[in-house]
């Protein structure tokens, strides 16, 4: 769900559009406005619930959270991609996500929503109550700005919202967006994660008299309209944040027992080591372990061992997308495949997983891992009906062959597939010469074979390392080069690299966001998330056969089939994943009997617990 630049489409009257479109808005007395929307026909709850199922309506308000970010930043704007972007902001959507559904949103800017059979079109009407912090009604003329302000700001936004082709008021508090295309379902959802912002601030001035800017970075904390308000920034280091006593929506159903936490914080480190000695210290109360060593090493500190700190591994029902070393394919050595599957070849991750991660891990096979969309066995019937007419330009073994990654369970299986690696180079115009004492792999032009890793933390040196020396008994030149996060945000954004971590989360519902992490147009376009430069009109057939689907059936179909093309494309050397969550907090917060299929949930629906609060400072 990112991409390209200012393409602003101006905004232009009904008759225009409808000539252009052969669109006609459905008359008032037909439309049939919901509470909610789904992409296909299921809303678990109904237009008179009272709360969702997972929270406890009756949950107490209060206490404060702490949070623990590796990094910094220098603005606070997050709707520019300039910058790097801290906490600060918080406004609402049109509409609010369900955290035990796959893909439905529930009314909260908006009251109640409309599209015709063809999701041509969307129709919003607002709540009347809805207000930003400083009193002021949101306006179908703040939703219609925000659409336009935000696709001139950010490449996310522009082409996230790319196939919106007009907004437009149609009622006192009516707002309808018109698209470039029916059939696509996902578009009247992701319309309704627009978040709403204030014209009447982002066009106005600064305290020092100064033109706002919404395409600039700024230390200014915007106006918002959420539960929350920053009260306190220390630029760089922390930001804490206040819940909005009279707040417009707390009593809306799909704020029933949220927002309990009375403040949050959010302080900086520039350093991983450094953060977790914070979090032993009881400097922030909630850790998301990413490190697998950490996990299974590092938490026999005192307040583990007196039940102060409490560890849990939360198990979700979620799609575990692609971790990966991601191929910058622009780049002429990594453009013949059977160069990026040698690549793969050379990677040891039952080596790294016994030694490194203390067999935590599950190697990636797929880029929807543990879930129904993950391509398994042979092509099925109906996924032959979409991959035999783009049959060309795929790989032979997307139809023959299930997709296997290389195991190295014994050294002999390593001294294999090494050989096999090193025949894979030398069928792509790779040979080894001898440079002195030192094996080069060299191509028919002379060139070395040299590999830059351009990590962001140093905890992926550890795993770079010993790939680092597997390729190198290849001939393949390899350096680790760890950056800062801001420099290295904007190398990625500018695909200034041989090779990075890619990671691309994924949904229950794949959808557009596809054409972002694997689309043609996305590959030329800074600031997308096609980190690998994939540019193959096949994979763009296949993205628009999920994008239009009409039921979840042809939509696992079409998953699997582009889950065949992309992996047998070798475009990444697959790492690895985890079915569950690796959780620590500081035992100061309760939480309902039973959590969303969908996410922990916390801070939004926990909550403070004074009893046990109290136990964790020893009182």
């Amino acid at each position: 769900m990112p991409f390209s630049r200012r393409s602003l489409l101006k905004l232009v009257g009904l008759s225009p559009l409808t000539r252009l479109f052969g669109v006609q808005f459905a008359h008032a007395d037909d439309r049939q406005f919901r509470h909610a929307l789904t992409l296909f026909t299921d809303i678990k709850y109904g237009p008179d619930f009272k709360h969702f199922d997972y929270v406890n309506p009756e949950a107490p308000k209060g206490g404060r959270v702490r949070f623990g970010i590796i990094g910094s930043f220098d603005n606070l704007n997050p709707y520019t991609y300039k910058g790097e972007t801290g906490q600060g902001a918080n406004n609402e959507a049109l509409l609010a996500p369900s955290r035990d559904e796959p893909s439905t949103e529930y009314g909260l800017v908006a009251a109640s929503v409309w599209h015709p059979d063809d999701r041509s079109q969307v129709v919003y009407r607002l709540r009347p109550e809805a207000r930003f912090h400083d009193a002021q009604p949101m306006t179908p003329d703040d939703v219609i700005w925000s659409m336009q302000a935000l696709r001139d700001a950010n490449p996310f936004y522009n082409s996230y919202y790319k196939n919106v082709a007009k907004a437009e008021q149609t009622g006192d508090n009516e707002v309808t967006f018109s698209f470039t295309e029916a059939g696509n379902r996902e578009l009247p959802l992701i319309t309704g994660q627009l978040p709403v912002l204030p014209k009447h601030w982002w066009t106005g001035k600064d305290d020092k008299g100064r033109q706002r800017d919404i395409k600039e970075s700024s230390l200014e904390v915007p106006l918002s309209s959420g539960p929350y308000r920053a009260i306190e920034v220390k630029n760089g280091v922390s930001v804490k944040m206040k819940r909005v006593e009279d707040y417009w929506g707390k009593d809306l159903p799909v704020n029933i027992g949220s927002n309990n936490i009375d403040e949050i914080e959010y302080i900086y480190f520039r350093d991983a080591n450094v953060a977790f000695e914070a979090f032993k210290g009881d400097q922030f109360d909630w850790r998301t372990e990413t490190s697998s060593k950490t996990w299974a090493t590092g938490y026999d500190f005192p307040a583990i061992k007196s039940g102060r700190v409490v560890q849990e591994k939360i198990e979700l029902k979620q799609v575990q997308g692609m971790q990966s070393w991601a191929l910058n394919i622009r780049r002429d050595k990594f453009k013949d495949p059977r160069v990026r599957r040698a690549l793969n070849f050379a990677f040891d991750f039952e080596w790294a997983n016994t030694n490194l991660f203390y067999g935590q891990y599950i190697r990636s096979r797929s880029y929807f891992n543990n879930s129904e969309m993950e391509a398994k066995g042979l092509p099925s019937p109906e996924e032959l009906a979409i991959l035999t007419p783009l049959k060309d330009r795929l790989p032979p073994e997307v139809f023959t062959t299930e997709y296997t990654n290389p195991v190295n369970a014994t050294a002999q299986d390593r001294r294999k597939n090494l050989r096999e690696a090193s025949r894979l180079l030398a069928e792509a115009g790779w040979t080894v010469t001898q440079d002195g004492a030192k094996s080069v792999l060299r191509n028919a032009a002379g060139e070395s074979f040299a590999i830059e890793f351009l990590l962001d933390s140093p905890l992926f040196e550890r795993i770079a390392l010993p790939y680092q020396q597997q390729l190198e008994l290849l001939g393949i030149t390899a350096t680790i080069k760890t950056i800062d996060s801001a420099q290295y945000e904007r190398q990625t954004q500018t695909f200034d690299y041989d090779v990075i971590v890619g990671n691309w989360g994924q949904s229950l519902s794949p959808g557009n966001e596809q054409r972002d992490f694997w689309g043609s147009e996305a590959a030329a376009r800074n600031g997308s998330r096609n980190y690998v430069g994939i540019a193959n009109p096949a994979i763009d057939r296949i993205i628009d056969k999920i994008i239009f689907v009409k039921d979840r059936p042809s939509l696992i179909t079409a998953s699997r089939a582009l889950d065949r093309a992309l992996m047998w494309n070798h475009y990444v050397v697959p790492m690895w994943y985890i079915p569950y969550e690796r959780t620590a907090r500081w035992d100061r917060f309760a939480r309902p009997d039973k959590l969303p299929d969908y996410s922990d949930g916390f801070p939004s629906i926990w909550w403070w617990d004074e009893a046990k609060a109290r136990k964790v400072a020893g009182q």
